[in-house]
Parts: C-alpha cells; sequence; structure tokens
C-alpha cells in the first residue's frame, strides 16, 4: 500500500487492538485481517467478539482497521491488503464486473434505517436543487440508491452535486459544519442531527424497503486456501450476535458499546432492545437481484446481467452452522 494510501486508513488503537492469543490446540492462531468503512450499531456484535473474546475461541486472531473510505477498502480488500471487508454488496458486484474474485459470504447487518438528513431550512426534495450532498463515494454504496431516490422525486443529474466525504463519521462532520446540505445517515449520527435541529425526508426503509444492508465479503481465491480461518471468523461473529439477543446481557452489551459512537444511553437502550427482537441479518438471491439492477442502471453495463449466485456464496456460512 502507498503511502498516500495509508493515510486514509486509521487502526483501531483501543477497542480493535490486535491480540496475540493461545494458540487452538489443533491449529496455531491465524491472524484475519477486517476492514471496516465505519463504526455504528451494525458492528456492535463484532465489540462483543472482541470483548468477549469469541475469536479467540475459534483459534484466530481479527485484526480491524477503520477504513473511512468504501473506494480504498475496496481497492485494497480486491490486492490483498485486507482479508475480510464490512460494505456493501454493491461494492462486490462492481467489483466483481470489474474483474475481482470477490464474492459476498454472509449478511453483516440489518438493512439499515438511514435517514436521508438535510440542513435545516430544506423541506422538500426540490430544495436540494443546486446543492451540495455528502456520500462515501459518488457511485458506491447507498449513493447508488440515493441518487436513483432524488431523480425519482423529480431531480435530474446536474441539479445536486455529490461530495465524497468518506464514512459516516466524516458525513455528519460536514453536516454540521455546513460543507454539505444532505446525506444519508445512521444512528447515532442521524439522532444527533435531528437533535441540532436538522430535519429528514424519509428513510431507506421508507422507498426501498427489500434493499438488503451491510454484508461481509473476501476473495474467493483466499476463502478456499483458508477455509477453516473463514468458518471461524463466523462462528464468532454469530457468537457474539446470538450473545446480544441474551436480555441478561442487556447492561453489559450498552457497556460495551463503544463510547466513540457518541450515543446516548437511552439510545443505545432502544437499539439494544430492536436488535434482541431481529433475527439474524439474511442475504437472499432475489435480494441481491435488485443491487445488480442498480449497478447496472449505474454503470451502463451491457447485458447479460449477472446471476446472485456470481457474487454470492453462502456455502461457508451453512457449513459455520453446522
Amino acid at each position: 500500500m502507498s503511502q498516500q494510501g495509508l493515510s486514509f486508513f486509521r487502526v483501531f488503537s483501543a477497542w480493535f487492538a490486535p491480540r496475540v492469543v493461545e494458540a487452538a490446540p489443533q491449529f496455531s492462531a491465524q491472524t484475519v485481517k477486517l476492514a471496516v468503512i465505519s463504526e455504528g450499531l451494525n458492528a456492535w456484535p463484532l465489540y462483543v467478539a472482541k470483548e468477549k473474546k469469541l475469536f479467540e475461541k475459534e483459534g484466530i486472531n481479527v485484526e480491524v482497521t477503520l477504513t473511512g473510505s468504501s473506494v480504498m477498502q475496496l481497492e485494497q480488500l480486491t490486492a490483498g491488503g485486507f482479508d475480510i471487508g464490512f460494505q456493501q454488496s454493491d461494492h462486490v458486484v462492481r467489483g466483481v464486473e470489474q474483474g475481482s474474485d470477490l464474492f459476498i459470504f454472509m449478511a453483516q447487518g440489518q438493512a439499515p434505517d438511514l435517514s436521508l438528513v438535510v440542513a435545516p431550512g430544506i423541506k422538500t426534495f426540490a430544495d436540494l436543487k443546486g446543492r451540495d450532498i455528502a456520500v462515501d463515494g459518488a457511485r458506491t454504496g447507498y449513493a447508488l440508491l440515493l441518487r436513483k431516490l432524488l431523480v425519482d422525486n423529480g431531480l435530474k443529474d446536474g441539479d445536486f452535486t455529490f461530495r465524497e466525504f468518506g464514512g459516516s463519521r466524516e458525513r455528519f462532520d460536514a453536516l454540521k459544519q455546513g460543507a454539505a446540505f444532505a446525506s444519508l445517515l445512521n444512528p447515532p449520527f442521524d439522532r444527533n442531527l435531528f437533535a441540532a435541529g436538522f430535519g429528514s425526508l424519509g428513510t431507506i426503509k421508507d422507498f426501498f424497503p427489500a434493499y438488503p444492508g451491510a454484508i461481509a465479503a473476501a476473495r474467493r481465491s483466499w476463502a478456499q486456501r483458508h477455509e477453516r480461518e473463514l468458518i471461524a471468523f463466523i462462528r464468532a461473529f454469530n457468537a457474539g450476535y446470538a450473545w446480544l439477543q441474551d436480555p441478561g446481557h442487556k447492561a453489559e452489551a450498552i457497556r460495551i458499546l463503544p463510547g466513540r459512537l457518541g450515543i446516548e444511553p437511552e439510545a443505545a437502550v432502544k437499539a439494544f432492545d430492536r436488535l434482541a427482537r431481529q433475527p439474524r441479518p439474511e442475504i437472499s438471491p432475489e435480494g441481491l437481484r435488485q443491487v445488480i439492477d442498480v449497478v447496472w442502471e449505474a454503470e451502463g453495463y451491457k447485458p447479460p446481467k449477472g446471476a446472485p449466485e456470481k457474487y454470492l456464496d453462502l456455502s461457508y456460512l451453512k457449513k459455520a452452522s453446522q
């Protein structure tokens, strides 16, 4: 990775510091390099797995890097700088169409109820004409859905400008500092802006209820060589999710949630209660077809469209559940 590329990466120094642990009896502990674009409630099972040493119990070390950029993360995941990435499914579809061997091996989180947060004074979609809108990458992730949403509500390409700021924290800062007038944001960032007088034009769930949430991806070549590590990773992450769904863990779970999210205790309690009621996130071929359709429309790829199995392989998830 170049020095310029390295400047985009921040390794978690406290919650996600790599640990050397005692190896499982039959294996030496292998390090799995995980990339995360931004922090949020979807990463709660990861926080738990690190805190409760669930990865170590499966015989692996997990080294987590907060990248702050979906574009940079996709490049490095494809090139081998990371083994696993938490991101959006359209990243994988696009990457595969550009020649990578990435694939989705499990859903990482529920489709987030992302709010289209707007600056005070913005009341309608028409008010966004001529405005800068903060996105992670202009042609990645939920920016594709946001562009479709804006066009469906009367705006045209050229009526607005997508400015790339990075992850949720960076987009939150952009709105708060007046550098942008709108952005899709997840909790708790959206709630914090609402409390400061910002508004909302709706949520992704309002407009695209069946669209899948964040996923976990890896390279097929890496997964084939490291099947044991990948299955161990899935088991530990699932164990973290199952731990969170136990009401008896509520107080400890809220303590584990990092203070860096800036989430109020009352909001953390509500988030836990919602998560405890939800099933384990899933991704289906039907849901992925929606993503494929959006990517094809945005990129102008020539037919035929790829089938879901071109980008999706849930066999490792199945093995981890056995």
